[in-house]
């Protein structure tokens, strides 16, 4: 072989990464293994490797390490324990790494959510809070709304729960902001977005607990970052990555009939990783309306039967990386559900009920390099097909003895969208981050209106519906004005339209088009600005401060546009003419760390909206309630929020939160009587506390309590439980027990219930509908972990 060509090959070999192996075991500071930890490796050159801890601690991966000597940064993270980094060097023969973790509290938790970047709690200027696979393990909770209520910001439209809920009155509401069955949360899962793409609210049920890693909430303004859903923050789930021969099943019953199995398994070979999770679930469910309500009078009658819910959820996900610093990933999902939603009709049988098919599938690349930056770049489709009826229950002699259907409702609907995002980092005093995001989501309303006396024959036929796009672009710097005060400032635009909007509605018995019939509506677009400016001060290591200012947007979805739905004997009309919401927002806050082991955190935070949409009454005639969604004028939402955290101590564990705030319509022309009322499902006071104790040799104990407050469930805020005297829907408290130990290798079996005291608290009227009676749930978790050389 020539000269030159041999130095070449010498050379280039001596260039290519070396394959570094690593092993070790993480343990607690009692010395008991901890499973489940998460290990990641890091080399300079951006190659990186993922594995996680069987249930004897240990781990084993293999990355190509970039060469003999190379810096290596290997990062260990475990739900309730501080993160831990160390840094190695890289060599051609296997490595060991033994880790200690230490209990983390809630400023050590690490976000990416509120910003696009990793930060620690306590330093990011937004209101975000984490719920660890610990928090979520340590819940009784069954569906992933219920474990959210122990976050204090977080409401649902409704007091219920999803387990029993109509899934279009699941959307999210933070802080109270325009509070209705359409989200003002973007939720994401690992980045994706997870809102319902024609209605915008949130089936929790699809959430994949048994595989999440942990959840960000961001209670704060973030359209600035997300755009249209974000105006009242995010939640991101965030689920686990592939880690070597590793399955994970939960298996659980429970009163009233309730099976759930979860499950998760997921292997690597070499550079390919591949997760399979899912959820079965069924249950007989539970009687929605009360039996008899305080004023004496009995409500429940022949037209009320349990609401109950049955899912699958089977998602699969494939990671690949190609090269260093390069990561690819192709998730598909297939999701199921059928509901019963507490009533039957007295003339044939028909149950009230709804189902769900939705298929998903999205794809994300991810390329790092030291010198160029951090590109992200994902796609996602969704298919949809929702199909829900209607009862009408007028009224008779006893009440509720007498119920027909009056609409059937099917709703298809498609959406796709991608997102691009580079960031770097600048002399370690910069990051910056610019993207640009995109969305079109088509649906229709198809509508049988049923004859008003037997409610078995179609009289109307309805089609509405329309088109929605929307895009746009964003930019972020993060600045490190001096070594403690830091400034965040973004800006974000977007354009959003609706179009081929319609509404064909055809008399059967003549055939001939209804006055309401409209071909083509007008179409809408806007273009919106969203800023943001935040900063964060630390006066020292126990002190900090930090405010922001934002503008945020949400356009109307195209079920507010084009839906109308019944709930019991109220009828809400859609509005084609709906605006886009707009907010201005700040807060302000305080974080404290008096002692090792213990956190306060304080925000203060008011929120202005222009034309919120809502649900404004159009016409009371006694029972009967006829409504329609309208831009609301002016709305205020402020108030002031706390939460803290003490560790006693290895084992035990203290957490609370608390938010009062005021949610009122300051202006709205069309009806002034609306001026200075409260908005509907919004209490002034809502709160939690949790205590813990977590002992690996004997038990995992944790007690809750969920208390809130007083709310209307009217805009009029003149609606009233029969027998009690003041207006709107009383105040509550619910207890809940949880209790896990480890009964084997890789086995814990566990016990929770729900509503310990067996509580009857009231979530609505006409009629008067009751929340979750107890349930208790007992199962075991198996981990099965095996652990091989890499090739």
């Amino acid at each position: 072989m020539p000269l030159l060509p041999l130095l070449m090959f010498v050379l280039g070999a001596s260039l290519q990464p070396v394959p570094v192996s690593l092993t070790g075991i993480v343990r607690d500071p009692s010395g008991q293994v901890v499973p489940g930890a998460t290990v990641i490796v890091r080399s300079a050159s951006g190659a990186e490797g993922q594995a996680t801890t069987g249930p004897d601690g240990g781990f084993a991966l293999t990355i190509r390490g970039g060469g003999e000597g190379a810096e290596l940064t290997v990062i260990v993270r475990a739900s309730g324990f501080a993160e831990v980094r160390r840094v190695a060097a890289a060599s051609g023969g296997a490595q060991r790494v033994d880790v200690v973790l230490q209990p983390a509290g809630l400023a050590e938790a690490v976000t990416v959510t509120a910003t696009r970047t990793e930060q620690r709690l306590r330093d990011v200027p937004a209101s975000v809070n984490v719920l660890t696979q610990e928090d979520i393990r340590r819940s009784p909770a069954l569906v992933a709304d219920d474990l959210l209520r122990q976050v204090p910001t977080f409401s649902l439209f409704r007091r219920t729960s999803s387990l029993a809920s109509h899934p279009t009155a699941q959307g999210v509401s933070l802080r109270g902001i325009g509070p209705s069955g359409v989200s003002r949360t973007l939720v994401l899962l690992d980045g994706v977005p997870f809102n319902d793409p024609f209605g915008g609210w949130v089936y929790w049920t699809r959430v994949p607990l048994g595989s999440a890693d942990r959840i960000e909430i961001v209670d704060s303004s973030s359209s600035s970052l997300y755009g249209n859903y974000a105006m009242g923050g995010v939640i991101n789930i965030m689920t686990a990555p592939a880690s070597r021969r590793t399955v994970d099943v939960g298996a659980q019953y429970g009163s009233r009939n309730t099976p759930k199995l979860d499950f998760r398994a997921s292997d690597v070979w070499g550079n390919l990783g591949m997760v399979l999770d899912g959820a079965l679930f069924d249950t007989d469910g539970y009687p929605i309306v009360v039996g008899v309500n305080p004023a004496g009078i009995p409500e429940r009658g022949a037209v009320d039967k349990n609401a109950s819910v049955n899912f699958q959820n089977l998602n699969a996900k494939l990671e690949y990386s190609p090269s260093p610093g390069v990561q690819t990933f192709l998730r598909a999902g297939w999701f199921h559900e059928d509901r019963v939603n507490g009533k039957e009709s007295t003339i044939d049988g028909t149950d009230e009920a709804n189902s769900t098919r939705w298929a998903s599938a999205s794809a994300g690349l991810r390329v790092r390099s030291a010198t160029r930056g951090d590109f992200q770049a994902s796609l996602f489709t969704d298919v949809v097909r929702f199909r829900s009826n209607f009862l009408a229950v007028p009224a008779a002699t006893p009440p509720r003895s007498f119920g027909r259907m009056t609409l059937d409702q099917t709703v298809p609907s498609r959406a796709a969208g991608g997102m691009l995002q580079w960031s770097r980092s600048a002399r370690g005093r910069q990051f910056f981050t610019a993207g640009v995001d995109g969305r079109w989501v088509d649906g229709d309303s198809e509508e049988n209106g049923l004859d008003p006396v037997t409610g078995t024959r179609v009289t109307i036929r309805r089609v509405s519906g329309g088109t929605q796009r929307s895009y746009g672009l964003f930019v972020q710097d993060v600045i490190a004005v001096a070594p403690r005060l830091t400034l965040t400032l973004g800006a974000r635009v977007d354009r959003w339209r609706n179009y081929d909007g319609h509404n064909h509605e055809v008399d059967m018995a003549s055939g001939l088009p209804t006055a309401n019939d409209v071909p083509s509506l007008p179409d809408r677009d806007d273009t919106v600005a969203s800023p943001r400016a935040a900063a964060h001060y630390s006066l020292n290591d126990r002190l900090s401060f930090w405010g922001g200012m934002g503008w945020g947007f949400r356009a109307p979805t195209l079920n507010e546009l084009y839906r109308q739905f019944r709930v019991g004997t109220v009828l809400t009309l859609a509005n084609n003419q709906l605006g886009p919401e707009r907010l201005t927002g700040g807060e302000a806050g305080v974080t404290v760390i008096p002692a090792p082991g213990v956190m306060v955190r304080t925000v203060w935070f008011d929120n202005r909206i222009k034309d919120p949409v809502s649900n404004v009454t159009l016409m009371a005639a006694g029972a009967n309630v006829t409504q329609q969604r309208q831009n609301l004028g002016r709305t205020h939402v402020r108030g002031i929020q706390t939460d803290g955290e003490i560790r006693v101590g290895p084992s035990w564990r203290f957490t609370g939160g608390y938010m009062y705030e005021r949610a009122q319509v300051t202006q709205f022309d069309a009806n002034p009587i609306l001026v200075g009322r409260f908005l509907p499902q919004v209490p002034r006071h809502r709160g939690s506390f949790q205590a813990v104790y977590a002992n690996r040799r004997l038990a995992d104990v944790a007690v809750s309590l969920h208390t809130v407050g007083r709310q209307f469930d009217d805009d009029l805020n003149a609606r009233a439980v029969p027998g009690i005297a003041d207006p709107g829907l009383p105040r509550f408290t619910l207890a809940s027990l949880t209790a896990s130990r480890n009964v084997g290798r890789g086995v814990d079996a566990f016990i929770g219930v729900q509503n310990l005291f067996d509580r009857e608290y009231f979530v609505g009227t006409l009629p008067t509908t009751i929340g979750s009676p107890r349930l208790v749930t007992a199962g075991v978790r198996v981990r099965f972990a095996g652990r091989r050389a890499a090739p």
